[in-house]
C-alpha cells in the first residue's frame, strides 16, 4: 500500500514561488533603503530556515531508510544527497551576501545578492523538480505512513513557533481548497486554532508588508 506524497509537492510549490520572488524583492529595494532591506532579509531568513529544516529532515530521516529499501534506487538517493549539498553551498554563500546588503542596502551588496539568489534558485529548482520526477514514486511504495509524518513532525520541532505559522502561511498561499483541507486536517486540533485565529491574519500582514513594492 503506498502513502500519499503530494504534500512534499505542495511544500516545494512554495519553496518555488518565494525563491522567485526573493530575486524581485531584493531587486526591486532602493539604495540606502535599509528598512526595506531588513523587511527583506528577515523574511529571507524565514525562508531559508523553511528550506534548512525541510532538507534535513530528509537527510535524517528519508533518505537512511530508503537506502535500506530501495536498491535499484540508491543512485537516486545519492543524486539527491548531493543535490543538497549543492543548495547548502549556495545557501551558505547567501548568509554572508544578505547581512552584507542589509547594513546598508547598497546597489553593489543588491546586485551581488540578486546574482547569488538566481543561482540558489537555479540549483534548488532543479533539484524539486528531480525529487519530485525519480524520489516521490520511490518514498511512495517504500516509506511508511509514520515516517512519513514524521518529516512534519521535524519542521515543527526545530522551528520557532511564529516562524512556523508564517512558512505554513506560505505554504497554504498557493494550496487549492482540497489541499488546504488535507494540509490542515494533519494538524492537531489546536494548532488549527492558532492558525486560524493568529497565524492567519498575521500572515496577512505579514506577507503584504514584504510584497508591498
Amino acid at each position: 500500500m503506498s502513502i500519499d506524497t503530494q504534500d512534499m509537492k505542495i511544500v516545494h510549490r512554495a519553496f518555488r514561488r518565494e525563491s522567485r520572488m526573493l530575486i524581485d524583492l531584493v531587486a526591486a529595494v532602493t539604495p540606502g533603503d535599509t528598512a526595506r532591506a531588513a523587511l527583506i532579509a528577515a523574511h529571507f531568513r524565514d525562508y531559508r530556515l523553511g528550506l534548512k529544516n525541510h532538507h534535513e529532515g530528509e537527510d535524517e530521516l528519508l533518505w537512511p531508510p530508503l537506502l535500506s529499501r530501495v536498491d535499484p534506487g540508491a543512485e537516486v538517493i545519492l543524486r539527491m544527497r548531493a543535490q543538497h549539498e549543492r543548495v547548502d553551498i549556495g545557501l551558505t554563500k547567501l548568509d554572508v551576501a544578505v547581512p552584507a546588503w542589509e547594513a546598508t542596502a547598497g546597489a553593489d551588496e543588491r546586485d551581488t545578492l540578486v546574482a547569488l539568489l538566481v543561482d540558489h534558485r537555479a540549483v534548488l529548482v532543479e533539484h524539486l523538480d528531480d525529487e519530485e520526477a525519480a524520489l516521490l514514486p520511490l518514498a511512495a511504495v517504500h516509506i511508511t505512513g509514520r515516517e512519513w509524518a514524521a518529516l512534519g513532525e521535524h519542521m515543527v520541532a526545530h522551528t520557532p513557533k511564529l516562524t512556523l505559522l508564517t512558512l505554513l502561511g506560505l505554504v497554504l498561499e498557493d494550496a487549492d481548497r482540497t489541499e488546504r483541507a488535507t494540509l490542515l486536517g494533519g494538524l492537531p486540533a489546536p494548532v488549527r486554532a492558532i492558525w486560524h485565529v493568529i497565524g492567519r491574519p498575521r500572515y496577512a500582514r505579514h506577507i503584504r508588508r514584504v510584497r508591498a513594492a
